[in-house]
């Protein structure tokens, strides 16, 4: 009898382009040194051997940005790099960033 599964078959069951790093990962870059390098460098490796981009997600301090670079991650979420913002505020983001082009 199973009693659960992996949500890694999910990889292999739908294409998806991105592998997404959950917060918990990305805080264990500082707090638990190698072994939380380890786990984050063994997802980012998984994503690109399944032609995927490596998403973290709650990057928070600079040392984690520095270590997601030097792991190759592709693309990086949290509030080091930018705040959320309401939908009134992107729009006005997007805007400007369209005429300035």
């Amino acid at each position: 009898m199973q009693i659960g599964h992996s949500s890694l078959a999910y990889l292999q069951r739908f294409r998806v382009k991105q592998l997404k790093i959950d917060r918990f990962f990305t805080n264990g870059l500082d707090a638990d040194g190698h072994e939380g390098s380890a786990i984050v460098q063994t997802i980012i490796a998984l994503a690109h051997s399944l032609e995927m981009d490596a998403v973290t997600e709650g990057v928070e301090t600079a040392s984690q940005l520095d270590k997601l670079k030097d792991l190759q991650c592709d693309e990086m979420q949290g509030f080091l790099l930018g705040k959320p913002l309401t939908a009134d505020a992107f729009s006005e983001l997007l805007q400007h960033r369209m005429t300035a082009a």
